[in-house]
């Protein structure tokens, strides 16, 4: 899919960036540009540093002039942002810096010349509480209700008008819920750190209804490289499964792969059964677009889910 090329991968030493990069670098020349503000280390990349063809430059895209004398790329990979949904609703500054500012600073760089292909990860959180489910790419208004999904939503239009202006082929793809090795933060990340702590119980945000498309990282990323590859314009791109997976069934399977048993669930905060303001209680993306285009997932919604538990079981 992708061979022989000079990459740049924002947001490179995160969770979605370090697949990227574990994915990408036995074959090309590899710089990850990350201030290391969402992930405590560069442990998820750091068995790279040494060779060759990787680089990892510590800085903030949010700052002026990181970009400044780091040459042309064939293709930069965007992933940068603040992921956190629930952080954003607490506090929607941290949102409009990194994911607002920080692309603008991207689509500047490669304005000068610096590059004039990108990927960019936007987010099914776009459509807001969509009333069509599954939610195709052509469904409008897109009125977010966080202001995550708010930042992307800003950032796609910013994408497609600098293609305008400056010839960029952009692939913008709206992500379901991402999970697998090297997540941070999430609903499987946190119960399983929950039951460890306490295996008798588990505090669940909401009403456990809130269900959601999930999609395995390692589909994720391949699925950006193949329908960039088929791909002549900037377009807009769904990723997902087409069945949802609940969160209590999320529960269930975190139990089950722990071994536990007889845990009692307990329903506590949320709003509204969600599980903070600005969360989508029922996410379901179309993908028949890329279904088209050739492109299958390996893993569906709760067979994802499944893989990603038992990676984040393992590694910790």
């Amino acid at each position: 899919m992708t061979e022989s090329k000079k990459l740049l991968v924002t947001g490179g030493a995160g969770f979605i960036g370090s697949n990227t990069v574990s994915r990408l670098v036995d074959q090309n020349d590899v710089t990850v540009i990350d201030d290391l503000s969402n992930e405590p280390d560069d442990r998820f990349i750091r068995r790279f540093i040494g060779r060759g063809n990787f680089r990892f430059i510590k800085k903030d895209i949010t700052k002026p002039r990181t970009f400044d004398g780091l040459g042309k790329f064939d293709l930069i990979i965007h992933l940068a942002a603040n992921s956190d949904v629930k952080k954003g609703s607490e506090n929607p500054d941290i949102d409009f810096k990194q994911n607002i500012v920080g692309t603008k600073n991207v689509l500047d760089f490669m304005k000068n010349g610096g590059c004039s292909e990108l990927l960019f990860s936007s987010t099914s959180a776009v459509y807001g509480e969509a009333a069509v489910l599954p939610t195709p790419e052509t469904y409008g208004p897109c009125m977010p209700i966080s202001s995550y999904g708010a930042s992307k939503l800003a950032d796609e239009g910013m994408i497609t008008a600098y293609s305008h202006y400056y010839g960029i082929r952009a692939s913008i793809f709206r992500f379901a819920n991402v999970v697998g090795i090297n997540s941070t933060h999430g609903v499987i990340f946190d119960f399983i750190n929950r039951l460890r702590a306490d295996g008798s119980r588990l505090d669940i945000l909401g009403d456990g209804t809130q269900a959601k498309s999930y999609i395995h990282v390692s589909d994720c990323v391949d699925a950006m490289l193949f329908l960039h590859s088929r791909s002549e314009k900037t377009d807009v791109f769904n990723l997902g499964n087409e069945k949802m997976t609940s969160v209590r069934k999320i529960a269930d399977i975190v139990v089950e792969k722990l071994g536990l048993r007889n845990v009692r669930y307990e329903f506590v905060g949320g709003v509204d059964g969600r599980g903070w303001k600005g969360d989508v209680k029922k996410a379901q993306l179309d993908t028949s677009k890329v279904s088209a285009l050739g492109w299958k997932n390996r893993h569906g919604s709760d067979a994802a889910v499944e893989k990603a538990v038992e990676e984040n079981v393992v590694s910790r």
